[in-house]
């Protein structure tokens, strides 16, 4: 089932919902305790507080809150619900911490007046590249959302065909109002899709023909003002390197005690035998 078309009210708790989830996540309060606390925190006037009752009551029955979101098809999209499903997946790796910090980005775009569908899409796309998710899954998923009419459903289905064949940037490009000024060629008559993006995305599309898609994101972020998709914390080694410091600490105490046995009259290893 799509969702809905939302009020900017509900976006804007959904902003803050996912927010406080992405910042209290790391104090080691569980799930569902979090889902309880924050929704408090809502406004009652939204649909979001009895979201949050349903994920909580899933959450204890399945441990996931994905399957709820699933059965709120007219709530959350399915590009929501896809992020949290690899998120609390146990074969992949993408962080259920940086799938919050997604969706709070989303809900932060949608309820802000620059919200537009290239943007969304354009979001999505980047979200998928940088996080590795399945871009047949994911771009399935992102297309079924109310913000996007027939002609972008369809478009998107196009690009799921051929990505891995023809650039992201290609494609933007030729749909885009830049397209005819550059080539002094027109879309056919019986193209049912016609122009999606203006004349400044097209421009950045063309110019970052044949390299690295994050730098087209890049670009058009710097630009045109798009939001970047949230990366992953690196990986913190501090708590690995106090124990690694320690065992080697204990390693060097040991060869010290073995000089100086042997500088002592010689190594009784006899200590070293396991008693019969």
């Amino acid at each position: 089932m799509m969702s809905q078309t939302l009020d900017r009210e509900e976006h804007v708790e959904q902003a803050h919902f996912f927010r406080t989830l992405a910042e209290r996540s790391g104090d080691g309060i569980p799930l569902q305790e979090l889902l309880e606390n924050v929704k408090h925190e809502i406004l009652v006037t939204t649909k979001l507080p009895l979201a949050i009752e349903y994920m909580a009551s899933e959450l204890r029955l399945t441990g996931c809150v994905s399957p709820a979101m699933s059965k709120l098809g007219h709530y959350f999209t399915a590009f929501q619900t896809f992020l949290m499903q690899q998120a609390e997946s146990d074969k992949g790796r993408f962080d259920f911490r940086t799938a919050i910090q997604i969706l709070q980005k989303e809900a932060e775009f949608r309820s802000s007046g620059g919200f537009s569908p290239q943007g969304l899409f354009l979001y999505r796309f980047e979200v998928l590249c940088r996080n590795r998710l399945s871009y047949d899954q994911g771009l399935a998923a992102a297309a079924n959302d109310p913000a996007f009419d027939e002609r972008w459903q369809c478009w998107i289905g196009i690009v799921r065909r051929q990505i891995g064949i023809v650039e992201l940037a290609d494609m933007v490009f030729v749909r885009s109002e830049f397209y005819g000024k550059k080539t002094r060629k027109s879309l056919p008559a019986d193209d049912s899709l016609g122009i999606l993006f203006g004349e400044r995305e097209g421009r950045i599309a063309w110019a970052n023909r044949r390299r690295d898609p994050l730098l087209l994101f890049g670009s058009l972020q710097r630009h045109l003002g798009y939001p970047p998709a949230p990366r992953p914390d690196p990986p913190d080694s501090l708590p690995e390197l106090l124990p690694q410091l320690a065992r080697r600490v204990e390693r060097m105490e040991q060869r010290m005690k073995l000089l100086e046995e042997e500088q002592k009259g010689g190594i009784d290893i006899t200590k070293f035998y396991r008693p019969s």
